[in-house]
């Protein structure tokens, strides 16, 4: 049986998604609460790792269980798979910075990673105009400017399309480093904080948070709206900008095709992954 998990998490404590040894992560915490509630091992996999002190409102997972942790789901009768997030948020605590949002059964095909085409983050900064907050802290980073969200916005809009980002990521090796962003563009929110909309069908390392120094290097007027594809078509990492900060992130949502061709979807990213150099 294979189940998908809707997660929400403060990162601000968390060595980011991935488990590692000696270390509290994301992924770490909930196959502890797994394997405490239905025995056995558990091994989640993810719609998009996020790094330490990146935070999810909408995080996606899947789970396969065993024959035995599936009967201990159901507790003797039919699996109840709705039932599991109540149970494994009672482990993880009532406020916990970890929180299973659902749980249910996956669709034929479904693969949390594979079968996305998109992935959508939030950037939140506050500059002089909003002011510091010390109750946004762990979510919100503070440029103590007066940025120009019209500036912003142009040069963001500016970047969209299939492009080499590798200005705009940190360098692994034999990854590409070719994306498609969607979406990208800035706004006030109710309470003058600026939010970034970022949608792409994936991003690289640091991609998100690059992409929004550049931009808050233009609110601030050291850079150009026209710099910042300049830059990218470059191809380089430069100095030119910041990479701000984790805590102003959050994964808000992940995109998935209709069921029937979640299968055929996960597939083609499979082997195009493959093939990427």
């Amino acid at each position: 049986m294979r189940l998908r998990l809707d997660i929400a998490y403060d990162g601000t404590a968390f060595s980011g998604w991935a488990r590692q040894p000696q270390l509290r992560t994301v992924q770490g915490a909930i196959e502890a609460a797994v394997t405490r509630v239905l025995g056995g091992e558990a091994q989640l996999v993810v719609a998009g790792r996020t790094d330490a002190g990146v935070h999810a409102s909408g995080q996606v997972a899947h789970l396969d269980l065993s024959d035995a942790q599936a009967a201990r789901l159901g507790r003797g009768r039919d699996p109840e798979p709705s039932s599991l997030a109540a149970r494994l948020n009672g482990v993880l605590g009532r406020y916990a910075d970890v929180h299973v949002r659902a749980t249910s059964v996956a669709a034929a095909g479904f693969d949390a990673r594979f079968s996305a085409v998109w992935r959508r983050y939030a950037y939140r900064v506050a500059d002089r105009a909003t002011g510091y907050d010390p109750l946004e802290r762990f979510r919100t980073t503070f440029v103590p400017a007066a940025l120009d969200v019209a500036a912003m916005d142009a040069a963001a809009r500016s970047l969209t399309g299939l492009h080499d980002f590798a200005a705009y990521c940190k360098p692994r090796p034999e990854a590409t480093t070719i994306r498609t962003l969607l979406e990208f563009d800035w706004r006030r929110d109710d309470t003058g904080v600026l939010v970034a909309n970022v949608k792409a069908d994936a991003f690289c390392h640091s991609m998100v948070r690059a992409l929004v120094g550049a931009c808050v290097a233009v609110g601030e007027g050291r850079l150009q709206v026209a710099d910042v594809a300049a830059l990218r078509d470059a191809r380089t990492r430069t100095s030119a900008f910041p990479v701000l900060a984790a805590r102003g992130l959050t994964l808000t949502e992940v995109g998935y095709p209709a069921d029937e061709l979640l299968a055929a979807r996960a597939e083609q990213t499979r082997a195009r992954r493959a093939t990427d150099t």
